[in-house]
């Protein structure tokens, strides 16, 4: 629709020209817009604007003549001039009609884009420790990471989700000290189990487990063996939880990218070589560091320590470096919002590297606060001191929990209510969205069943002229905006920008709805209903998708 108004803008400049209206027919950089307030038209442009220097002539009366020469018609209805001289166009009903066709003819491929240009990206997230299980603040990065990865794809960029595992390190020793100790406590021996240890229950589960298979002869091991050994033997099982909570949760991965391989392939080393090369990796007080302030870091950061232990940093130098070997273009951390001061020393290694800054992306995402009927809640947990992912889903759904993280924009706090995911009525964002799409197969199962159509899914609209009531127009202008909405969200990296549409769109067909029948004494103009209800029923389908949430047939 754009094009068309872009296209006839260049027809008026042309026809102004050759009447003598303007003194040239050069056409300067201009915006094709939708009108925030329906008041301005379907479409402005800022021409007039733009030409006033090229032309010669005050802006609104070049406005003036451009508006001479376009003429009403079976697409335009109006134009008005506005302000210093924008141009609204206001389009007829019958501008609007094609959508229907668009989406039916396209279906499942309606709405995708190619502004990515097959760009590669990508897109790294949840990466937990494999320490304990994931918690509902995963829950959200999980959601977040993977619609991210969703609408860029389907926006034309090729992207590969990953998850980063960190096995190295302190938090894995830490992780088999607790094991061992709870192992030696089911032995029967006494033994302080320390603060800092994992507290959860399942680190209890995680030692049975280990006594049975191992048996008692697993005690007298030598201690630091003990605890690599059950350390190994943890992480293996919580990542195999892991795995099996994020594919319940509807997210998958391309890759999941060990830390510890970056140790064993000797990459660490590599990187920390090829910096202290540079001279951003220098030596100071037996330590080694990176020299992040140039980069606009407050300080510099420790890679190496003055005892001869790597930092994380000195893998994430080494991870990120390799990321962009893979021959990724972009990179994309999605890191939880205790991670901000984070963003400042990666940033550094990437532009350190010759890269530029803004091939590197971070998500923050905003803590979640559980709550039960409007008041703060706290879930009883086996886990620890937090709730996990797994109640979560276990008690609202996959849809409604996917739904419900998505539904704020990641930079914000986000209250869940556990009671309003379970409820099957309209205050339900996921329950108010999805029973339009199984509303409209049940419509359409009842016209095939009266024989009005031949099948409840076809690719042509009929008598698609019909359609001009004031709440069908207003349907098919939101369908026309899907592919809009999904290169926002994809160029802004907010999936609630879909969240919002389909809103949107829901209540435009609950409104529409409630004051029309779709099927009719009079069959040609149910025919047209129905092509449009089905189109709106494969856009829901659509954008229900980029989020991860299904289209349930029947509620």
């Amino acid at each position: 629709m754009k094009q068309m108004i872009q296209k006839t803008v260049a027809d008026a400049v042309k026809k102004a020209f050759e009447k003598g209206l303007l003194p040239s027919d050069r056409m300067p950089d201009m915006e094709v817009e939708e009108p925030r307030h329906k008041v301005h038209g379907d479409f402005s442009t800022n021409i007039a604007l733009a030409s006033a220097s090229l032309q010669k002539m005050p802006p609104r009366k070049i406005a003036e003549a451009l508006a001479s020469t376009i003429e009403a018609g079976d697409l335009i209805d109006k134009v008005e001039i506005a302000g210093p001289g924008f141009i609204n166009f206001f389009l007829s009903h019958k501008a609007w009609h094609p959508v229907v066709d668009e989406i039916l003819d396209q279906d499942t491929a309606y709405g995708r884009s190619h502004i990515g240009k097959n760009e590669k990206i990508q897109v790294e997230f949840v990466s937990s420790n494999p320490t304990g299980p994931l918690h509902v603040g995963h829950g959200r990065g999980a959601a977040v990471g993977d619609s991210v990865g969703n609408i860029l794809s389907f926006a034309g960029f090729d992207v590969q989700k990953e998850y980063y595992i960190n096995d190295s390190g302190r938090q894995i020793r830490t992780l088999g000290t607790s094991v061992r100790l709870r192992l030696l406590q089911k032995a029967g021996k006494t033994v302080d189990f320390p603060e800092d240890c994992y507290q959860g229950d399942y680190i209890k589960d995680i030692a049975g487990l280990i006594l049975e298979k191992e048996g008692k002869a697993f005690i007298h091991k030598d201690e630091k063996e003990a605890v690599d050994g059950c350390a190994k033997f943890a992480a293996k099982i919580i990542l195999q939880g892991i795995e099996a909570d994020l594919t319940n949760f509807g997210v998958g991965f391309d890759q999941w990218f060990s830390e510890q391989s970056l140790y064993d392939s000797g990459r660490v080393q590599k990187a920390i070589d090829e910096f202290k090369s540079t001279g951003m990796i220098y030596e100071e007080d037996g330590a080694l560091w990176f020299r992040t302030t140039d980069f606009g870091d407050e300080k510099n950061r420790v890679v190496v320590r003055n005892n001869g232990l790597a930092t994380y940093f000195a893998s994430d130098i080494a991870y990120h470096m390799e990321k962009f070997e893979r021959g990724f273009e972009r990179i994309i951390d999605v890191w939880g919002a205790d991670h901000h001061g984070y963003i400042k020393r990666i940033n550094a290694v990437v532009e350190a590297s010759g890269r530029k800054s803004e091939q590197f992306q971070v998500i923050l995402v905003q803590l979640v606060n559980l709550l039960r009927g409007g008041k703060p809640f706290q879930m009883s947990t086996r886990a620890g001191e937090f709730v996990t992912l797994k109640e979560i889903v276990d008690e609202v759904g996959k849809d409604a929990a996917r739904f419900m993280f998505l539904s704020r924009s990641y930079d914000s706090g986000l209250d869940f209510d556990l009671e309003l995911a379970k409820q099957k009525n309209s205050e339900n964002p996921v329950y108010y969205v999805q029973y339009v799409h199984a509303r409209i197969t049940g419509i359409l199962l009842k016209a095939k069943q009266e024989n009005i159509i031949p099948d409840i899914d076809f690719k042509k609209g009929e008598h698609l002229n019909l359609l001009n009531e004031q709440e069908e127009v207003a349907l098919l202008k939101i369908l026309h905006t899907f592919r809009q909405n999904v290169e926002k969200s994809a160029l802004e990296l907010h999936p609630h920008v879909i969240f919002n549409y389909l809103m949107n769109l829901a209540a435009a067909f609950h409104g529409y709805y409630n004051r029309h029948k779709v099927i009719t004494d009079d069959k040609d103009q149910t025919l047209a209903r129905l092509s449009l209800v089905l189109a709106v029923k494969k856009v829901i389908r659509n954008g229900l998708t980029l989020l991860g949430v299904s289209a349930p047939e029947r509620m």
